[in-house]
């Protein structure tokens, strides 16, 4: 009998030692998520100027490397579609 009653005592500590993990956990990743969202416009911008000196330096007449058309399509879909999500950030 004394077995079960400190096995249920150490069943009942460890139940509440996850529910404070969790707790924790939750208090940690709402954290990054703040962060992320105060730095997210700024990585869309950072990503709108890659994706756009990319399918700028690809036209270029004089690049040693030239793009398909259907990258040329891809990086322009691409560049259209942050342009978006900017915009989105940008209104909220």
């Amino acid at each position: 009998m004394e077995f079960d009653a400190r096995s249920g005592e150490i069943h009942q500590a460890l139940e509440a030692r996850r529910v404070q993990d969790t707790k924790i956990q939750q208090k940690v990743m709402a954290a990054h998520r703040e962060a992320f969202k105060e730095k997210f416009p700024g990585q869309v911008e950072h990503i709108l100027r890659l994706v756009a000196e990319r399918l700028q330096q690809g036209l270029r007449k004089d690049n040693p490397v030239e793009l398909t058309a259907a990258e040329v399509e891809s990086l322009a879909q691409a560049l259209n579609s942050i342009y978006d999500i900017h915009c989105d950030t940008k209104a909220e």
